[in-house]
C-alpha cells in the first residue's frame, strides 16, 4: 500500500465514530513517518553529490517532436477559417474524459483503494486510463505509491525538490534514480493485480494503446465532422494527448511547489486552485497527502468545491456501479489542522462559493479558448 500510516487510517476512519486511543496511536504513527522520512532526506545530500543525471535523449527528442506536432496543429486548427469554431472544444473535452481514467481510475481506485467498482466500471475506466496512455496501471500504480511513501525524497519519481521543471515533465527525459528502482522493488502492489482487468490491460498493452489512443478517436472524429483522417489524428489525438499530459503534470509539479499547506506544513504538496481546475479536483494536495485513501481528494465534496472527478465517483456511486468511499471525518481533519496545519491559510483558502468556484474552474480551463476565437476573429473575420 502507499505507506502504513494510509493503512491504519483505512482501518480507523472509514466510520465516522472513532475512539481516543485509535486517534493517538494514529498521530504517533504520523510522528514516526515524518521523523523517518526527515533522517531520509538528511541522508540524499550525500547521494546527490555521486547521482548525475543521464539523459534519455530518444525520449527527449519524442517529447521535442511530439509538442511540436501539439503547437503546430493547435495553430493551424485555430486559425483555419475551414475547420468550425465549436471543434476546438473537442481535443480538451476528449483529454478531460480521458483523464477520469487516470484520476478516477488509476489514483483514486487502484493506487489508494479509496472506493471499490464494480466490473463494468472497472473496465470503462480501464478504457479511458489507456487512452490517456501514462503508462498501464501496474506501473502507474507502483510510481504513485512510491511517490506517496517516499515524497519529495530521491525514491520519489517526481521529485519536486529537482525543481518544477523535472517534476513536471524532466523525470521522464532522465534515466531513474537508483533509489526510485531499489525502493520501487519494495511497494507491494499484490492488491492491484489481483485484479483481471489490470492484470488483461498489461498483458495487451501495446494493441490496446493502438486501437484506443490513437485509431479509434481519429475515425471517430472523421466519421462526424468529415474532416481529414490527418486533421482528425492531429487534433483528436496528437493536441488531446498533449493536453491531458500537462492537466497531469501540474499536479506533481505545481502542486508540490506553488500554494498553501493548510493540513500539514512538515511536508511539500500544496492547496494549488488553479491545479484544482486544470486536474478536475487534483489540486487539494496538501489534504491528499494528509489523507490519500479519501475517495474525494479534498476535505469537501464536489457540492461545495470544484471537483469533477468526485462528481464523477458519486454518480458511479448512485447508478450502482461503486460503493465503499472512504472519508475522513470532520473531526479528525480539524484536529489534524490544529496539530500540523495553517488554521489563517485554511480561512481564506476555502472563502469561493460553489457557484463561482464552478465558474473560476470552467472559465480558467477554457480561457486559451476565448483567446483562440479573439485571434480567429482577427484575422478572419469570423469566428
Amino acid at each position: 500500500m502507499v505507506n502504513s500510516t494510509s493503512t491504519i487510517c483505512e482501518q480507523l476512519f472509514c466510520d465516522s465514530v472513532i475512539d481516543n486511543d485509535e486517534q493517538k496511536f494514529v498521530e504517533k504513527t504520523m510522528t514516526m513517518n515524518f521523523d523517518n522520512k526527515q533522517q531520509e532526506q538528511q541522508q540524499e545530500s550525500d547521494n546527490d553529490n555521486v547521482y548525475r543525471r543521464q539523459i534519455v535523449w530518444r525520449n527527449v527528442i519524442a517529447m521535442t517532436i511530439l509538442h511540436l506536432m501539439a503547437i503546430y496543429s493547435y495553430i493551424y486548427f485555430g486559425l483555419d477559417r475551414r475547420i468550425t469554431w465549436y471543434v476546438l472544444f473537442w481535443p480538451d473535452i476528449l483529454a478531460r474524459i480521458s483523464a477520469l481514467g487516470v484520476l478516477a481510475g488509476s489514483h483514486r481506485l487502484w493506487s489508494h483503494r479509496s472506493y471499490r467498482a464494480r466490473l463494468p466500471l472497472r473496465i470503462f475506466l480501464m478504457i479511458l486510463q489507456t487512452m490517456a496512455l501514462q503508462n498501464d496501471i501496474y506501473d502507474w500504480c507502483r510510481d504513485h505509491r512510491l511517490h506517496h511513501k517516499h515524497s519529495d525524497t530521491n525514491a520519489d519519481p517526481y521529485n519536486a525538490r529537482r525543481g518544477f521543471f523535472f517534476s513536471h515533465m524532466g523525470w521522464l527525459m532522465v534515466r531513474k534514480h537508483p533509489d526510485v528502482i531499489r525502493k520501487g522493488k519494495t511497494i507491494d502492489l499484490t492488491d492491484v493485480w489481483a485484479d483481471p482487468v489490470v492484470r488483461f490491460q498489461r498483458r495487451f498493452y501495446i494493441p490496446l494503446v493502438l486501437l484506443i489512443w490513437g485509431i479509434l478517436p481519429t475515425y471517430f472524429c472523421h466519421y462526424v465532422t468529415g474532416y481529414t483522417m490527418v486533421d482528425c489524428f492531429l487534433g483528436a489525438v496528437i493536441v488531446r494527448y498533449v493536453l491531458s499530459l500537462h492537466y497531469a503534470w501540474l499536479v506533481n509539479s505545481a502542486a508540490h511547489l506553488y500554494g498553501y499547506k493548510m493540513y500539514d506544513q512538515s511536508m511539500e504538496p500544496r492547496e494549488n486552485r488553479m491545479v484544482v481546475y486544470a486536474s478536475m479536483g487534483e489540486g487539494y494536495h496538501n489534504y491528499h497527502h494528509t489523507f490519500p485513501w479519501d475517495y474525494s481528494a479534498s476535505e469537501h465534496g464536489w457540492s461545495e468545491c470544484f471537483n469533477i472527478t468526485t462528481a464523477f465517483i458519486d454518480l458511479c456511486v448512485w447508478l450502482g456501479l461503486a460503493y465503499g468511499r472512504k472519508k475522513a471525518n470532520e473531526k479528525i481533519i480539524q484536529k489534524r489542522i490544529e496539530r500540523t496545519g495553517n488554521r489563517d491559510y485554511y480561512r481564506k483558502y476555502y472563502g469561493p462559493g460553489t457557484l463561482a468556484d464552478y465558474s473560476l474552474g470552467i472559465l480558467s480551463s477554457y480561457g486559451f479558448l476565448f483567446i483562440t476565437w479573439t485571434l480567429r476573429y482577427l484575422i478572419n473575420g469570423q469566428l
